[in-house]
């Protein structure tokens, strides 16, 4: 009889995968006085790379702007190395949308924040993030799309 394999997971790596920063109007940009408008940009990712190791990457960008002048943008790719085992496919998914992107965000907003006070500029602190919340928005959003996809076409 087959010995069950306990659900396991563990971290085996973490680290900055890529960190890219652009001050393209400095340095005049420093004299401006105008609070910049900050947009951010989430981006997650994740695979199986060997038996039970998955990567999960995040990605976040941050863009100043005032006016139309880019004051900064910075990019930072944080990522990890898991050990998932004795799950199905679809709940290793599952552990590396959330629970890995949970662990990631940390490190990548401490990441983003050291990078832009280092270029000269104020902290960006990023709101925390709910990863279960943007996942089931994700699942539902394609399970839409392959619906829509699915429905006979009328004939006119």
């Amino acid at each position: 009889m087959a010995e069950e394999i306990k659900p396991t997971f563990a971290i085996e790596k973490l680290y900055v995968k890529d960190v890219s920063l652009e001050v393209p109007n400095a340095p005049k940009i420093f004299l401006e006085r105008e609070t910049p408008k900050i947009e951010v940009q989430l981006n997650t990712a994740g695979g199986a790379f060997d038996k039970n190791l998955y990567e999960a990457l995040l990605t976040v960008t941050v863009t100043a702007k005032i006016n139309d002048k880019t004051m900064f943008l910075v990019e930072v790719r944080q990522a990890g190395i898991f050990r998932i085992e004795g799950v199905s496919d679809k709940d290793a998914q599952t552990v590396l949308a959330v629970t890995c992107q949970n662990i990631l965000f940390p490190y990548a907003r401490e990441a983003v924040s050291d990078v832009i006070i280092r270029a000269g500029f104020p902290p960006v602190l990023l709101s925390p993030v709910n990863f279960e919340a943007l996942y089931q928005h994700q699942q539902q959003q394609a399970q839409q799309t392959k619906t829509e996809t699915e429905k006979p076409k009328a004939k006119n």
